[in-house]
C-alpha cells in the first residue's frame, strides 16, 4: 500500500548504504533506468549526475522520477518530482556527500573529487518523498 512518509524501519533500511535504480522518462516515453548512489537527507532522497548523462536530458524535460531500492525480499519504491540543483557550490558538496558515503576512504574521496568530480559540471536531483510502496517491512 503506498504511502506519503517512510516508516522508522523504510528510513533505516535506506540509512545503510545501498544502491537505487533511478527511473525517468525517455523522450519517445520509454522508461530509462540507472543504477546510482543515493542519500536519504531528511524527507528527500538526494542523486547527482553529471550534465549531459540521459537522466538530465529526461529530468529537465520531464521532473518525475522513481526511485527503488531493495534488498532481496524488502524493497521500497518513491515516486515524485524532482529539484534540479545545478549550482555547482550544492552540486559538488553534494557528490562529496554521496561519496564519501560510498568509498568509506576520504583518500579515495579526495582523489575523485580532483580527479573526476570536481572537473564536471554536477547536478543534483533532490526527490522529495511523495509516494512511498514497500515490502518487507
Amino acid at each position: 500500500m503506498a504511502r506519503s512518509t517512510l516508516s522508522p524501519a523504510q528510513r533505516a533500511f535506506l540509512e545503510e548504504r545501498r544502491f537505487a535504480i533511478v527511473g525517468t522518462k525517455n523522450l519517445d516515453g520509454s522508461p530509462h533506468l540507472a543504477v546510482m548512489w543515493y542519500l536519504l537527507d531528511g524527507d528527500d532522497i538526494v542523486v547527482n549526475s553529471a550534465q549531459g548523462r540521459i537522466k538530465d536530458r529526461n529530468l529537465a524535460q520531464d521532473p518525475r522520477m522513481s526511485l527503488v531500492v531493495e534488498d532481496e525480499y524488502r524493497w521500497i519504491r518513491i515516486d515524485g518530482r524532482a529539484r534540479i540543483e545545478h549550482d555547482q557550490t550544492i552540486a559538488q558538496a553534494d557528490i562529496r556527500r554521496l561519496a564519501s558515503r560510498y568509498y568509506r576512504d576520504e583518500r579515495k574521496v579526495a582523489a575523485a573529487m580532483r580527479d573526476n568530480f570536481s572537473r564536471q559540471h554536477r547536478i543534483t536531483y533532490r526527490l522529495p518523498i511523495q509516494r512511498v510502496a514497500g515490502e518487507g517491512f
